[in-house]
């Protein structure tokens, strides 16, 4: 009998070496899987040893906390505005009926030019960019192209500005977000452009004349 109680405590041993030699990280998941058997145990273990980044895909909320800051981050380079600031300098519906810019608001047609208006005199393209930057890929050679800016600066159409995105869906976003967006304390009011060329066409020529 006295022989026999140390056998099993130097296996009992053994048993805990085998635990303390997995990584700490690796333990959690090693106790959910003893029931399964020793052998399956040793080979998740190896196998999340050999894959060390895929013990994190697990649970499932915080992975897909992760992918919408991921997916925000991407969306949103720190070269340009976040969507959190928009918010927070964007007068709601209440604040902008007190205002008489926004008061016969109407978006118009949508198409891929913006129209934005009641702009600040301090007002420059690059603030411009860093506001509606975030709708353009600029990884993608034709939507950097379609990006255009035109900032009235003199004349009648002093504090206005007409912006080309790459697409209607991405003017659309912006329109939604930016208007009534706060810039140089002045509420910024967005409206798809009129597409009508001709009038452009018409304008340069009073213009000329």
């Amino acid at each position: 009998d006295v022989f026999e109680q140390p056998q099993h405590v130097g296996h009992k041993k053994i048993e805990f070496h085998i635990t303390t030699d997995i990584p700490a990280v690796l333990q959690i998941n090693s106790e959910k899987k003893e029931k399964n058997g020793k052998r399956v145990h040793l080979y998740a273990t190896t196998e999340e040893i050999n894959n060390t980044g895929f013990g994190r895909i697990f649970p499932a909320p915080s992975s897909n906390d992760k992918m919408e800051t991921e997916e925000e981050d991407d969306e949103i380079p720190s070269e340009f505005i976040s969507r959190r600031d928009l918010e927070k300098n964007r007068l709601s519906r209440e604040e902008m009926e007190k205002f008489s810019v926004f008061k016969n608001y109407e978006p118009g047609d949508p198409n891929c030019r913006i129209y934005v208006k009641n702009l600040a005199k301090q007002v420059q393209e690059k603030d411009l960019k860093f506001i509606f930057g975030r709708y353009v890929d600029f990884q993608s050679e034709v939507e950097r192209n379609m990006f255009d800016i035109r900032l009235m600066k003199e004349g009648r159409m002093k504090g206005q500005a007409f912006i080309g995105l790459p697409n209607e869906k991405a003017a659309a976003k912006a329109l939604k977000e930016a208007n009534g967006y706060v810039l140089f304390e002045k509420p910024m009011v967005v409206q798809f452009a009129r597409s009508a060329r001709p009038k452009q066409d018409a304008n340069d020529g009073k213009r000329k004349k």
